[in-house]
């Protein structure tokens, strides 16, 4: 298996996970318009944090799949170069970090964007290099 495509199954597998914090944040947090099951929950009526790992599952889902779009269409067409081995690399550990920093507080304007910003770059570099080749 090709760098990129492992780095897109370990994105996939964070992907597929981020939701876990944020339901253990909800059923951690005293519930009280969520027994009922008839609607998510309000946000507002829970910690920071669990509203930060919420939007950091988003966030996820969001650049996961371009990323993996890109990916597979480079794999497809036999693109594997240096530049495309970097981008996979740092859009996966750019996302670990987002979802860290999102989730603890820690990454706090501009950090989160900036991070968000580097994954689209990553993600238009394995893309252009489809493109050119």
């Amino acid at each position: 298996m090709s760098i990129e495509l492992t780095y897109l199954t370990l994105s996939a597998l964070l992907a597929a996970s981020l939701w876990l914090p944020f339901i253990i944040g909800v059923n951690a947090t005293e519930a009280r318009e969520v027994a009922d099951f008839k609607r998510p929950p309000d946000l507002r009526q829970m910690p920071a944090w669990v509203h930060r790992a919420n939007r950091a599952h988003l966030n996820m889902i969001e650049q996961f799949l371009p990323f993996a779009a890109v990916v597979l269409v480079a794999h497809l067409q036999g693109v594997s170069t240096g530049l495309t081995v970097i981008a996979a690399t740092a859009l996966f550990w750019l996302r670990v970090a987002h979802a860290v920093g999102m989730i603890s507080g820690l990454a706090r304007f501009p950090v989160r964007p900036v991070i968000f910003t580097a994954g689209w770059i990553c993600i238009l570099l394995i893309g252009g290099a489809v493109l050119l080749a």
